[in-house]
């Protein structure tokens, strides 16, 4: 993600706002949907083919591979084709290389998703796609062995299904960057069904997000030796993108996986997104006892999620490694290694070139474990290569409820005599969005801000104001175009309104629609008024943006300037929300007091189409009007907390620790230790929205974990013929 990048106000429309990787909001609500239903369909195939999870699920992710790696073929030859045309290569037969330089396979005909489609009737389709699959293998090397051929167990009927699903318009030509997604998707709901190393093998992509964000992997050797589904790789080459360059040209990726399913996992992700990567699997890969790449001091970045606390790594078998410059951690009376967090450590240390830098996940218990693993931390921070630390809260990880914590070494720092005795502290438990009600991770602008963090650490104000810029212009563009679907809310409450008023202006005793009418005109006026003046806020402040100075004072003060707009942004939803219900609630009256259906005045058919418009009018217009303040929200955020744009400690956030407190403290590198507590006063910012929406997810998943038990409990009846 390209944190320095600015928008310009009239370059960033509300509808199809981009959000990371290049899928705009109106095509991710979409594709929210059809993940859904897709994961039904997949829920059925376990449900139907009596198989565990980690049975179908390669099968699956070998669909998914499948229609994008057509999708990816086409673009090409169409891009080729092009360039014949404009004499930038010659009228020839097209060849190997003509796909590899755009990131493609030369698919054979019969391994095509749309020919395999049109050949459906009468065939076999379980046989074809086996066939489809060792056709890529033999046109791809790096695939060879890594996609699913056990199609034939499948029923055609429900493959047919899934296959159609992905033959729709919108994902005949959808990018990269959707697959990317879908396939992320389907990652992390396999890790929630624990379907491989009870969901160890998914690294949740915010967290992968925030490591990249950190150590900023842009050139040379990047190492994963514990890369489960290739996550780190995926997120690098999307930071690398979106700075300009090409990732294949930039950057060479190796990986580690003992699992060899994980590690075909890991090849098809990578494939999915045109990479490839040099992967060691199964017993070669076992990283505790080997170095499969012989990458000791080679690499420019290491990045990975290792398994936490493994206590059965063989001590005589690696005494002498030299990826252990620390020596080693405990070793107990069975000649074990006590923990192999330390480990995985200094094997990471070692791994690093003199400039290299590492993003770790780690056990929160690590950073202030005693005994020898405190021995061994006391010498890595020691070397000057310790550069940050942050917090992470619970519930971050599908399978995992606990804490952990983020470790980044950068090499460099130990020759610079300014940085190399401090260690940046970051806890970051606050810093969350709820997910689910078991799972939380940091919005984009959270990642963002912590990075932020970051940047004012290395000195690099200007990013950390081009942010904040980005997030007034984002709030300004937002702001402007809140204008349409405000109008069309507008427009959708005249027309119910224009609908029930004949019925609503009968004659009649003790009228109960008397004052609910005057309380929906009423509200109808006012709302009209309000939204005429929002629209001159938000044309005022675009007009006043493009003579504010961009350096600190004048952002601050263009954020102020934006709290009205903010504000107006709150008090209109309110408005607009209670105009809806009175609309709802006249309408039932009528119906369900007044017999509305039976007269002559009432066209009960257009009454509900437009109710069902009034309402979806409303959630657009909510929607729009949640963007502005969130923004502001956003720069509120990083400017309050640090006003000069340069850092500073923050109670409860962030500290700047020299190595005389670090070893006054039993050499921990826990955040919390030296952060301290957030005053109340702080507690100013709280955002009662997200609060509201955290209690909305919870309510939504109780109830349908209600409807499901119910559901079961009634069969079960049925089935005792009770």
């Amino acid at each position: 993600m390209d944190m320095r990048a600015t928008a310009a106000v009239k370059s960033v429309p509300r509808k199809g706002k981009q959000e990371p990787h290049g899928i705009t909001t109106d095509h991710l609500q979409g594709l929210e949907k059809f993940e859904a239903g897709l994961w039904k369909i997949a829920d059925n195939l376990r449900a139907n083919s009596n198989l565990a999870s980690n049975e179908y699920f390669m099968p699956i992710m070998g669909l998914i591979f499948l229609r994008h790696a057509t999708n990816r073929f086409y673009e090409a030859k169409t891009a080729i084709e092009a360039d014949k045309k404009a004499g930038k290569i010659p009228d020839r037969p097209l060849v190997e290389g003509d796909f590899t330089h755009r990131r493609a396979l030369n698919l054979p005909e019969s391994a095509r998703f749309d020919v395999i489609l049109k050949m459906l009737k009468g065939g076999d389709l379980g046989a074809t796609l086996n066939a489809a699959m060792e056709a890529i293998e033999a046109a791809f090397p790096p695939l060879a062995g890594q996609l699913p051929k056990d199609y034939a167990r499948f029923e055609s009927g429900m493959l047919e299904e899934m296959m159609r699903m992905f033959d729709s318009e919108g994902l005949r030509t959808a990018s990269g960057d959707v697959f990317g997604r879908i396939y992320e998707y389907f990652l992390a709901e396999f890790s929630k069904q624990g379907a491989h190393d009870n969901g160890e093998f998914f690294t949740p992509p915010s967290i992968v997000q925030t490591i990249v964000n950190v150590i900023e992997p842009d050139h040379g050797v990047i190492l994963d030796p514990a890369c489960g589904s290739g996550g780190m790789f995926v997120q690098s080459s999307h930071f690398i993108e979106n700075a300009g360059q090409d990732t294949m040209n930039s950057v060479t990726f190796y990986g580690h996986e003992k699992n060899e399913t994980t590690a075909r996992v890991a090849q098809i992700n990578l494939a999915v997104h045109g990479l490839e990567g040099t992967m060691r699997a199964g017993n070669e890969a076992i990283t505790y006892y080997k170095d499969p790449h012989e990458l000791i001091g080679k690499c420019d970045f290491v990045m990975a999620n290792p398994p936490f606390n493994v206590d059965e790594v063989d001590a005589e078998r690696i005494k002498g490694d030299k990826r252990l410059p620390f020596g080693l951690p405990g070793v107990n009376k069975a000649k074990k290694i006590s923990n192999a967090n330390y480990l995985w450590l200094s094997y990471f240390y070692a791994y690093l070139n003199e400039t290299g830098r590492a993003g770790v996940v780690m056990s929160s218990q690590a950073s202030s474990a005693g005994r020898d693993e405190a021995t061994v931390r006391q010498k890595l921070i020691e070397t000057g290569a310790v550069d940050v630390m942050i917090d992470i809260r619970g519930n971050f990880f599908y399978t995992r409820t606990v804490p952990c914590q983020l470790w980044f070494f950068d090499r460099a720092k130990e020759k610079d005599d300014a940085r190399r005795d401090h260690i940046l502290m970051l806890d970051a438990r606050k810093i969350f969005r709820k997910v689910s009600r078991a799972v939380c991770d940091f919005s984009p602008e959270q990642q963002k801000n912590i990075a932020a963090i970051i940047w004012l650490y290395r000195g690099q104000s200007d990013r950390f104001l081009k942010l904040v810029e980005a997030y007034l212009a984002q709030a300004i563009a937002d702001g402007g175009a809140a204008s349409a679907p405000l109008a069309d809310f507008e427009d959708a409450l005249g027309k119910v309104v224009g609908l029930i008023e004949p019925f609503a202006k009968l004659k009649r005793e003790n009228d109960p629609l008397a004052e609910p009418w005057e309380e929906l005109t009423g509200a109808m006026a006012t709302v009209t008024v309000d939204i005429a003046t929002f629209g001159k806020e938000a044309a005022a402040r675009a007009a006043a943006w493009t003579s504010v100075g961009r350096k600190n004072a004048g952002l601050n003060v263009a954020r102020l300037a934006l709290h009205p707009l903010a504000d107006r942004c709150r008090d209109l939803t309110k408005q607009i929300d209670h105009a809806a219900k009175l609309a709802g609630r006249m309408i039932d009256i009528a119906v369900k007091e007044l017999a509305a259906r039976d007269s002559d005045a009432w066209g009960n058919g257009d009454v509900n189409k437009a109710r069902k418009a009034l309402e979806a009018a409303r959630a657009d217009a909510v929607e729009a009007l949640r963007h502005p303040r969130y923004f502001v929200r956003q720069a509120d955020w990083l400017q309050e907390r640090f006003p000069e744009a340069k850092l500073r400690d923050v109670e409860g956030l962030v500290k700047l620790v020299d190595r005389a407190m670090i070893k006054a403290h039993d050499w921990s590198l826990t955040p919390g230790r030296y952060v301290g507590v957030a005053s109340d006063e702080q507690d100013e910012s709280f955002d009662f929205e997200e609060a509201l929406r955290a209690i909305h997810i919870d309510l939504k998943e109780l109830n349908e974990e209600a409807v499901e038990l119910a559901t079961r409990i009634a069969k079960n009846f049925e089935e005792l013929g009770v």
